[in-house]
């Protein structure tokens, strides 16, 4: 892993990792530590369970020892719209004394749906931006080639300004800096309940969304959050997104349970597309209701273009 922690200068440094097989990323990833932790880094480590005891097997105790951290990216929750202030509360606490900070993040466990692999790929791309003006940190993202197809890791090194090659990060030749192309959201599976809101309607609004999720199983606190967040999400229609705007609701199956779904569209734009994914300041007046949204939500998706609108699509498990 030569190279890694030898190169100086700030910046972010977002490295994508293809790796062949479990044995594959062990042998690259305790490279990758041993050599941060020789250039006098603290490493912090974002993997699922099984990853995290092969490298605790085969970390050095003595080298290791107070300097690699692992994070439980469970307590970040399913929603790839809150890892960017993780990352950046993360390294804030660990890297108080001016240390470099070196991490490895995997996000793409098993388990993932459609919606929130699609999500993890904006995500990704985003990482770019929220980060272009921090103090230099390395982030290895693995990719298993063994698990992931080439249309897959097509699309995560356009993600991706460097990619590892021997040990080496590389400029990455599929990285692009032009818009990123999302997926199109899928439609309702069910048709879904349609409702055109305009000021004044906000209480009319929360009366479907309680009877929507009613008859879904929804109540008690989890009903509670999801008239918060689409209140917020309404409230923004009415403010910026000309007026009012149309909110179709449904449920979904899926391998968890029921997943109610409420979606907002209107003609306005969302020209920043960090919008509530960074943590507010204290002193900051505005921005906080769509951080407050993915703070409560399970998968927020946002689309919008100047010429058709925004949608804004909002899922919360039942249970």
């Amino acid at each position: 892993m030569t190279g890694t922690s030898g190169q100086a200068g700030p910046g972010f440094r977002h490295v994508l990792y293809p790796y062949d097989g479990q044995h594959a990323f062990v042998a690259g990833a305790l490279a990758y530590i041993e050599e941060a932790l020789r250039g006098g880094a603290v490493v912090l480590l974002a993997v699922d369970e099984p990853k995290e005891e092969l490298l605790r097997a085969e970390l050095p105790g003595s080298g290791a020892a107070g300097r690699v951290t692992f994070l439980d990216t469970a307590t970040v929750g399913r929603n790839p719209g809150r890892m960017i202030p993780a990352w950046q509360a993360w390294i804030a606490e660990r890297s108080a004394d001016g240390s470099p900070v070196h991490a490895i993040g995997e996000s793409r466990w098993s388990g993932r749906t459609e919606g929130e692999t699609a999500e993890l790929r904006y995500h990704e791309w985003l990482l770019n931006m929220a980060f272009a003006r921090s103090p230099m940190w390395w982030l290895l993202c693995p990719y298993d080639t063994t698990t992931f197809g080439e249309e897959e890791l097509a699309l995560a090194r356009r993600c991706h300004p460097l990619v590892l090659r021997d040990g080496l990060p590389e400029e990455g030749p599929d990285y692009g800096e032009e818009p990123f192309a999302f997926d199109a959201l899928p439609a309702p599976q069910d048709g879904g309940n349609e409702l055109t809101f305009g000021f004044g309607d906000l209480p009319a609004v929360r009366e479907a969304v309680t009877s929507c999720a009613a008859r879904h199983g929804m109540k008690g606190a989890r009903l509670r959050e999801l008239l918060i967040v689409c209140t917020e999400v309404a409230s923004n229609s009415l403010r910026y997104g000309g007026g009012g705007g149309t909110l179709r609701m449904w449920g979904e199956e899926a391998a968890g349970g029921t997943v109610m779904i409420c979606e907002f569209h209107d003609s306005g734009y969302l020209s920043d597309p960090l919008v509530g994914r960074i943590r507010p300041r204290p002193d900051q007046l505005g921005g906080r209701g769509m951080w407050l949204v993915q703070q409560l939500c399970d998968l927020v998706q946002i689309r919008s273009d100047p010429g058709t609108g925004t949608t804004v699509r909002l899922h919360m498990a039942v249970d």
